[in-house]
């Protein structure tokens, strides 16, 4: 076998072991977004797939138990009571972020199991859209003037 023979079978070699890691990485890196009621329509396909849900956090549904964040996200915030609810089991190593409370909006990244509970690897609160400023509180030691000079 000559020299340029011997080179291009190595090329060959080396561009399709990076183009089968590319594709197994794309394909393992792909998660469909859907919302609480079309995860529920997707029935046992839902528990073949990486997907990623949305929705507000159920006022008092927080609870953490043995290092997982249990919790319940419902469609549309305020109400709680009534639509589309999913139950969700956080049990990744990253902490939850400081905006995960009550009433946020929660993006879960996970697998929903054949019970119908969402298990999420991957957590992410919505930040506020709009900050409000603190009431300012007036200083004494700055008088305010009294009159004319």
């Amino acid at each position: 076998m000559n020299r340029y023979t011997k080179y291009g079978l190595l090329s060959a070699a080396i561009v399709g072991t990076l183009g089968w890691l590319a594709w197994g990485g794309i394909k393992d890196g792909q998660t469909y977004f859907k919302t609480i009621p079309e995860l529920h329509q997707m029935g046992d396909q839902a528990t073949a797939k990486r997907l990623r849900v949305s929705g507000y956090v159920m006022p008092g549904s927080i609870a953490h138990h043995n290092g997982d964040v249990n919790f319940t996200i419902v469609e549309n915030e305020g109400l709680e009571n009534s639509g589309a609810h999913l139950n969700v089991v956080y049990t990744g190593v990253d902490p939850l972020p400081d905006t995960f409370k009550d009433h946020a909006q929660a993006l879960a990244d996970g697998k929903l199991d054949a019970s119908g509970v969402f298990h999420a690897t991957h957590i992410q609160a919505k930040c506020a859209s709009k900050y409000e400023a603190k009431p300012s509180v007036p200083d004494p030691a700055i008088a305010k003037p009294t009159g004319s000079i």
